[in-house]
């Protein structure tokens, strides 16, 4: 991870931000993983309200939940223009698959679609509902991962063009990588 964790320059609005907060659970830089196992899961979904109490997580549900945030991951850098890793779609199905979403009619006349379960199901369903919602507005293309270290992060530009979490970290990373090449390529 590039930044800081709290930096909420990279914050997504709304409910976008726990799908955000869910890929950083993986901070590939450090090596760390917040969901390292069902104790971890466990505590994670409680603190979001997204699993039911009393919920005690698998190691089935930590691979499971694994599985669904880097194929969340995978698509998060295709919006930030990559090319979208093979088996990401098949990824998210299958973790996604056994969630059943209900349709709900709000006070305003909008409609939602809410997790139909508990546990793991009830938390999948959840996320894959926020990112579903968040294609119909519009907001999805903006959750990115950074094109270097790949944390999550919100495109709040005006042109849409942020490519790094950090410019002064990332960015420079990245600009010094690709002056080394072209300079390995130039003739002598």
């Amino acid at each position: 991870m590039a930044t800081d964790e709290a930096d909420k320059r990279l914050a997504a609005p709304g409910d976008l931000e726990l799908v955000r907060d869910f890929v950083n659970t993986r901070d590939l830089e450090r090596g760390t993983d917040r969901i390292e196992g069902p104790e971890g899961l466990a505590s994670w979904m409680a603190e979001r309200g997204l699993a039911g109490g009393g919920w005690a997580p698998a190691e089935e549900d930590v691979s499971r939940a694994r599985s669904f945030r880097e194929a969340l991951r995978a698509m998060l850098l295709a919006n930030a223009g990559l090319p979208l890793n093979a088996g990401a779609a098949e990824d998210f199905n299958a973790a996604a698959g056994r969630a059943r979403l209900t349709a709900r009619a709000e006070d305003g006349g909008r409609f939602a679609l809410l997790p139909a379960d508990d546990g793991m199901d009830r938390a999948v369903g959840r996320l894959a509902s926020i990112a579903f919602a968040a294609q119909e507005d519009g907001s999805w293309p903006r959750l990115k991962a950074c094109g270097e270290c790949s944390w999550a992060l919100y495109d709040h530009t005006k042109n849409r063009s942020a490519a790094w979490c950090d410019v002064a970290k990332c960015g420079v990373r990245a600009r010094s990588r690709r002056y080394r090449e072209r300079r390995r390529g130039a003739p002598a």
